[in-house]
């Protein structure tokens, strides 16, 4: 294992009578320690009369803790940490390899969205936000214990409300480590987004969309470096004054993301001044007609206006699209190349971050097919084309480029639309056994995850989704 020096506040040795929980994030440790949602489970629970340790799948392989090396079956209980769906395979071999044999619980964003692949493996899964329910999880001694708690779901409920919870005063003190945003402070400002963009799973999993005020930030001590999280954090009423604030105290300021609509020459200067190298902007599409299906508000112009203000000041631009998306041709891929290169005419370096659309559960685009065919044999092999000509460009043109694995992503869509069944693609089933769940759905079919009450209203989906196909 590589050593990784980390200053950690709440460390708590083992002694006889505590509960041992383990968190286990399986991916590697410079997402998990970038997570802000761990930090406080993991402060929540040294609080109680209980030891808690981590376990990442870059540290003994996720089997040992990061802490004192303690293999994963000497745990009582063991948290899960599911944030994106291949994930579900690393987590599924921890689970085996392991040998534990005490209760397993899972949550994030990938089990409110629909848990049912997983069904085989965990004992209970948690719908919602968890900081309100620890305790009671934590001194859970069994599935039938685990029942009566808001948000758990066992497979026997019939229906599961989301839980959520309203931001209060932030965690004074956090592990700090070398994580995805570097060795800095991680400050949630925000849950949930006030956008509505049909292809986001944020919105409706994390509504109401909330903010913290400037009063219940902690005073930041211990490093000089400061990760502003949140799905938008631009948006924040108040986002200019928090980020000038850490400025004038000496602070590196580093935003999850910026949408390129909130940004002007202010905010330009606020961000050289936090020392900001790098701008990622998320058009998401190149094509005004795509721009319009995917209704997130940020056009051609905006991103090109944010680009020529940003000339002189950043060292790089890192620009995310997706491919795949309804009514997309081979002309709409080409603008991607076009934009980026336009934006190389301001900033020289540019990096394009291209990703296939996974129709995500509880989003107006949850019933289309992937790949935007109603073929997906054909869809698949176009978005194939679509990623060849993208490498083919890039190179040519010097753009830096990070184009993701269709396969990977058509198996992340029969990951999130699944069922129990396909639980079987843990066990090395190809996934082109599960090819039907890549199809259009009907928009009066039931649905897996049709259990999750996320508290907004279903015909919603379906009016957003029926505007898309007047699109087409």
């Amino acid at each position: 294992m590589k050593q990784r020096f980390e200053f950690n506040p709440f460390l708590k040795k083992y002694r006889k009578g505590l509960r041992r929980v383990a968190l286990v994030y399986p991916n590697r440790y410079i997402g998990g320690i970038a997570n802000v949602g761990l930090q406080y489970i993991y402060a929540k629970v040294i609080e109680l009369d209980a030891v808690c340790e981590r376990f990442y799948s870059d540290v003994f392989n996720g089997l040992r803790s990061l802490e004192t090396a303690t293999p994963l079956k000497d745990f009582d209980i063991a948290l899960f940490s599911l944030q994106y769906e291949m994930d579900y395979f690393k987590a599924v071999e921890i689970i085996r390899k392991s040998g534990f044999s005490g209760l397993k619980i899972a949550g994030g964003p990938c089990v409110m969205e629909n848990p049912k692949p997983l069904m085989n493996y965990f004992d209970a899964f948690f719908i919602g936000e968890v900081e309100d329910s620890i305790e009671e999880i934590v001194f859970a001694r069994d599935k039938e214990e685990l029942e009566g708690i808001k948000g758990i779901y066992t497979g026997r409920e019939d229906r599961v409300k989301r839980v959520y919870v309203n931001l209060g005063k932030h965690l004074e003190s956090e592990i700090i480590g070398d994580g995805a945003y570097g060795r800095c402070f991680l400050l949630e400002i925000g849950r949930g987004c006030i956008r509505k963009c049909r292809f986001c799973l944020v919105r409706n999993i994390y509504f109401p969309p909330r903010w913290r005020k400037i009063e219940n930030l902690p005073d930041i001590k211990l490093v000089n470096k400061v990760a502003l999280i949140a799905p938008s954090p631009s948006d924040h009423p108040n986002f200019k004054e928090i980020l000038a604030n850490f400025v004038e105290s000496g602070y590196e300021v580093s935003p999850s993301s910026v949408r390129a609509d909130t940004i002007d020459e202010e905010l330009i200067e606020l961000l050289k001044n936090a020392k900001l190298k790098s701008l990622t902007i998320a058009p998401e599409a190149a094509s005004e007609h795509l721009v319009e299906i995917l209704n997130k508000g940020i056009s051609v112009e905006d991103v090109l206006r944010v680009s020529e203000l940003s000339s002189g000041v950043f060292e790089k631009i890192k620009l995310y699209f997706m491919i795949g998306l309804p009514n997309e041709s081979l002309e709409d891929v080409k603008k991607i190349i076009e934009l980026a290169l336009k934006v190389k005419s301001y900033v020289k370096r540019v990096e394009i971050s291209v990703n296939p659309l996974v129709p995500k559960p509880h989003t107006p685009f949850q019933w289309l097919p992937f790949g935007g065919k109603d073929d997906i044999k054909e869809g698949i092999k176009e978005l194939r084309d679509k990623v060849k000509l993208l490498k083919a460009e890039c190179r040519k043109h010097g753009i830096e480029a990070d184009i993701s694995n269709v396969k990977e992503f058509a198996i992340q869509t029969i990951l999130s639309r699944g069922n129990e069944d396909v639980s079987r693609i843990f066990d090395g089933v190809s996934y082109t056994e599960f090819l039907s769940y890549l199809e259009r759905i009907d928009i009066d079919a039931e649905l897996p995850w049709d259990f999750i009450d996320h508290g907004y209203k279903k015909s919603k989906l379906v009016n957003e989704y029926l505007k898309v196909i007047t699109y087409l």
